[in-house]
């Protein structure tokens, strides 16, 4: 006899579970005619298709072996030139220390299956990318929300946390934050490595977009800062080269990265090879730095065209950031407004975006909103924000 899918019965985890919000709001948006800012996609255009086959067609004798299984810890040749490539950031890491991630959330998965207990506090930026928050949602942690300005989380607000919270990890993206673009100043990431280290905190260091700068300087990783080996960094090839290839990386110190290899062993094994060496392949070629700097100029004129955009059609009372790199702005407006209902009208409009409250933790945000400026042309641009200027007047009125 069938079960009905109300007698199901699933794991407590599940309670209060919801989709991914902005995978629910890119279905409404799959008509031709409606002009999205709600994802984080890099432009097509950006894809390195012509390099990445004539990697393929030149792979050579190790083809049956990128076949076949492989060690969880990720492809040698990887792990060696990531080791080094960190050094940009700061970073100081052998090979032993680097494992290689089916994408770079997988990363925060796999800290939260070492970390976190059922009812363990997980500190977070306010606003907060908001996968993560579904992802200690799963692990059944309390994500507590710590208060910062344009130059990160504020380290008196964060000591204040750890003591009444006594928190097992702090997640934050301190480079062209998702979702509000902005970056952590030097002495902010000095000060917050030194601050978890002596409270035993293991902090989770996402940089998926650290390379995508376009004005000012690079700033080490809030690793290059970590003396006591409780910082694990996490960085991406999904925005620099391609999503598709899921293909992400872990540093840490042996005691928390051995962690990490067990619980990818429950989960994928490893991930693929193919993609590895397809990234290896590119990264170590000389047209690797060249693209970087094409994608770069792109998305530094997609992301110009946009605040230009804004500057024409938005309304006076409307606030927004200027992001020095990355692939979003974040728009605050008055508190009267709503972005959550304003997205139905916006969307009747032909025009997307992410409203603010999924990325906190604490109710706030009902008033923000997240643009993504690299996956729309500048024609898409100019009419989008043209659109979304409207759609702001109107509620404002």
């Amino acid at each position: 006899m069938a079960v009905s899918q109300s007698e199901l019965s699933f794991a407590r985890r599940m309670e209060g579970m919801t989709g991914n919000v902005i995978r629910e709001i890119l279905k409404l948006t799959q008509q031709p005619d409606v002009i999205s800012f709600a994802g984080g996609l890099p432009s097509p255009d950006s894809f390195p298709e012509s390099h990445i086959r004539r990697i393929l067609e030149e792979i050579g004798g190790e083809f049956t072996s990128i076949l076949q299984y492989a060690t969880t810890e990720g492809y040698p040749p990887l792990r060696e030139f990531l080791a080094a490539w960190v050094q940009g950031r700061g970073i100081e890491a052998t090979p032993d220390q680097v494992l290689i991630l089916t994408g770079s959330q997988q990363g925060i998965d796999l800290a939260c299956k070492a970390l976190l207990d059922p009812g363990d506090v997980v500190l977070v930026e306010r606003p907060t990318y908001l996968t993560a928050l579904q992802v200690f949602r799963m692990y059944q942690a309390r994500a507590v929300a710590v208060p910062g300005d344009d130059e990160g989380i504020d380290p008196d607000a964060l000591e204040k946390a750890i003591a009444e919270h006594r928190p097992k990890m702090l997640y934050a993206v301190p480079t062209f934050r998702n979702p509000s673009g902005e970056t952590w100043s030097p002495e902010r990431r000095r000060r917050i490595a030194q601050l978890t280290a002596a409270a035993g905190v293991v902090v989770v260091e996402d940089d998926p977009y650290g390379l995508l700068r376009y004005d000012g300087q690079p700033l080490p990783a809030v690793k290059a800062f970590d003396e006591a080996g409780n910082i694990i960094y996490l960085g991406s090839f999904s925005k620099i080269i391609s999503p598709g290839l899921r293909v992400g990386y872990a540093v840490a110190r042996e005691q928390l990265l051995r962690k990490l290899v067990i619980g990818k062993q429950t989960t994928d094994v490893h991930s693929s090879n193919l993609s590895q060496y397809i990234v290896n392949a590119f990264g170590r070629s000389p047209a690797f730095q060249s693209h970087l700097e094409t994608i770069c100029a792109q998305y530094r004129a997609k992301r110009d065209r946009m605040l230009a955009a804004m500057e024409a059609h938005f309304p006076a009372e409307a606030r927004w950031t200027r992001p020095q790199g990355g692939l979003f702005t974040w728009v605050t407006l008055p508190e009267t407004v709503s972005t959550t209902r304003l997205l139905e009208r916006a969307v009747q409009q032909k025009v997307a975006f992410i409203p603010g409250t999924p990325f906190y933790t604490d109710g706030g945000g009902d008033h923000s909103m997240r643009l993504n400026f690299s996956n729309a042309s500048f024609a898409q641009i100019d009419e989008g924000i043209a659109r979304l200027g409207r759609t702001l007047k109107e509620a404002l009125a």
